[in-house]
């Protein structure tokens, strides 16, 4: 996306929204894997329907005994992510303990198994392609649609109160922002939709999410004369999670990512341990992104890599400045192939990601996270000087 003049919106989701829910599951069994074993291989799905959770995949670990502990442990994982969130109904959304849990864990692929793990030679665990962007138009160098739909969200879901209060766990939030010259002038529509609770009016709903979510995060100042605010238009909403709507992981991933500011390699990133480089790479291409932009070598980037499963050198490694960048694309391009070690391997140890850091990353989106750069290090602005001096002083 490079908007000159015109309106681009992006949308972000709650932690009780359906989807949400199964990548936070998927997210928490990963991280219950890597913590008995850091070289565990995780792949895991999970689907909500109604009252029942099913969560199925592929797994190994180097010792049995730790495969066999996280799927005894696993309904309660599961169990505690729908407790966390807030659901707490089987008539509105879910409940936790009385809800019907399915585990379906097989073994990893040995001819998977036999394709990526090389130690330092690691091969990516599937092809494809990935993408990383970054946009000056953020603090945390994000786009600003995407960021305001976030915080959207991140400031209704502080004011669920579980068993009371206004709102419920499931929200949805949209943001339309109003370019001139490639460069945002305001805020033109917000859009919010939030489970509530039942006995509360339609109208006290509107009102609150007005005064306590809207009003806290986009104020008059940044609303074009033409704005508009739709808080819940089609009407009440009081049931939600996976009473309203089946979830499964890996359906968002457009509000896990730039909100469509970029372009999308189609992979999901939850559940799904560090050698699949759906997630890895996706990772690595934002590092880089942020970094050129952070350099101030551009203001707008994307980074596409590609990988063959079983291949650790990606297969191609591009940069795209939409005509902002101070150097060719090419050239830039270049330094960052002579920086980075965009290996599976050497994404994973540079960005040391083998900790179980994982569920946390399963709302608000994986990016932008600039106030926790030692915790999500590709969010990090530790290599700018580097390319700088590859590309020389401008």
């Amino acid at each position: 996306m490079s908007v000159l003049n015109g309106l681009f919106t992006s949308e972000s989701v709650s932690a009780g929204h359906p989807d949400k829910l199964c990548d936070r599951i998927s997210d928490a069994i990963l991280d219950a894997f890597l913590e008995r074993d850091r070289n565990a291989r995780v792949a895991c799905e999970t689907f909500a329907a109604n009252d029942k959770i099913i969560v199925a995949g592929e797994f190994r670990t180097e010792r049995v005994d730790d495969f066999k502990a996280v799927r005894a442990a696993a309904p309660a994982i599961v169990r505690n992510a729908l407790q966390q969130i807030g659901y707490g109904s089987d008539q509105y959304d879910i409940d936790p303990a009385t809800c019907e849990v399915e585990i379906r864990f097989n073994h990893q692929s040995p001819e998977i198994q036999a394709g990526v793990d090389g130690g330092e030679t690691t091969g990516a665990g599937d092809q494809g392609l990935m993408f990383g962007h970054a946009v000056d138009e953020t603090e945390a160098l994000t786009p600003l649609a995407w960021s305001l739909a976030t915080d959207l969200i991140q400031r209704a879901s502080t004011l669920i109160v579980p068993g009371g209060g206004v709102l419920k766990p499931d929200g949805k939030a949209q943001v339309t922002v109003r370019y001139i010259d490639g460069a945002p002038v305001g805020i033109d529509t917000a859009v919010l939709s939030w489970q509530h609770q039942p006995e509360i009016m339609i109208s006290e709903v509107r009102d609150f999410l007005a005064a306590e979510v809207l009003d806290r995060v986009i104020p008059h100042s940044l609303r074009t004369n033409s704005f508009k605010a739709f808080l819940n238009p089609a009407g009440t909403f009081t049931v939600g999670g996976p009473k309203g709507d089946t979830g499964l992981t890996g359906r968002k991933i457009i509000v896990d990512t730039y909100g469509g500011a970029c372009a999308h390699g189609g992979g999901a990133f939850s559940g799904k341990d560090p050698t699949k480089v759906d997630r890895s790479a996706a990772y690595a291409a934002r590092h880089v992104a942020k970094n050129i932009v952070g350099a101030g070598l551009a203001k707008r980037c994307t980074v596409q890599l590609a990988y063959a499963i079983g291949v650790a050198d990606p297969v191609s490694v591009s940069v795209e400045t939409y005509g902002t960048g101070v150097a060719p694309d090419t050239e830039i391009s270049n330094a960052v192939q002579s920086i980075w070690d965009l290996t599976p391997a050497g994404i994973i140890k540079d960005l040391d990601l083998v900790r179980p850091i994982y569920t946390g990353t399963a709302v608000l989106g994986h990016f932008g996270r600039w106030k926790s750069p030692e915790t999500y290090r590709w969010e990090r602005l530790d290599r700018s000087a580097q390319l700088l001096e590859k590309i020389g002083a401008r």
